[in-house]
């Protein structure tokens, strides 16, 4: 009998290398959040929250790494990609994926108070808009929430 091989590269693999930048952020007392680009079965880019460390409010994990992976691409689009993120994107955010043309944005947690994916409006998917972005929503999402709960209790 032949077994048939996982494939080790799923949504939950490249989901677990986002929440390892998560946990950078929150060793640079960031609010913990992280995102990894996937293209061809590999990260072009990773990014992590560094908002206070930049004084920057456009300094969000996703926004670091869609400038990382354009620069490694050498290229404005970012076609065939997939993002990577704990936390779901911000309005900001899911504009910059959109004009990126992203193909999918995979995310940990939904974010009730900013998310533009699912939660308060869906950008990603909008027919008005000339773009679509596939998104999937809760893959390691208790680790992801966790995480930031516990960010947020210790702040307090």
């Amino acid at each position: 009998m032949i077994t048939e091989l996982k494939d080790p590269f799923n949504h939950e693999y490249w989901m677990k290398e986002a929440f390892r930048e998560a946990e950078k952020a929150l060793q640079k007392d960031e609010v913990p959040v992280g995102a990894v680009i996937v293209k061809d079965n590999r990260i072009i880019a990773r990014g992590h929250n560094m908002v206070e460390q930049l004084k920057d409010p456009t300094a969000h994990a996703e926004m670091i790494a869609i400038t990382a992976a354009c620069e490694t691409l050498s290229e404005k689009r970012l076609e065939n990609c997939i993002l990577y993120v704990t936390l779901e994107p911000c309005p900001m955010c899911a504009g910059a994926m959109l004009q990126a043309r992203l193909n999918s944005c995979v995310y940990g947690t939904a974010d009730p108070k900013a998310g533009a994916c699912d939660s308060l409006y869906h950008l990603c998917e909008d027919p008005r808009l000339n773009h679509r972005i596939r998104v999937i929503s809760g893959v390691r999402e208790e680790a992801c929430r966790a995480l930031l709960q516990a960010y947020f209790k210790q702040k307090r």
